[in-house]
């Protein structure tokens, strides 16, 4: 796997900066319960690019750039 540059990681910390909610749409984990739909809070983006989560259901699992994917969800949905 090719890490993200350095511009395109400070991109991805400005766009889900922590406290932002997510909703996953895709997860390429085949070990993971969490359900497409599931939606959580952004912690922060690590150096990989990764968006961390805390998942509603309680979990924790990060976003992995290039492989998983999430959209931002506004207040009431």
């Amino acid at each position: 796997m090719r890490f993200p540059s350095k511009e395109i990681v400070e991109n991805i910390r400005k766009q889900y900066p922590a406290g932002t909610r997510v909703e996953l749409l895709k997860m390429d984990d085949p070990y993971t319960k969490i359900p497409i739909g599931t939606k959580g809070t952004v912690r922060g983006v690590d150096d990989t690019g990764s968006i961390r989560v805390r998942w509603d259901c309680g979990s924790s699992l990060s976003v992995v750039y290039g492989e998983d994917e999430c959209r931002i969800v506004s207040e009431g949905e």
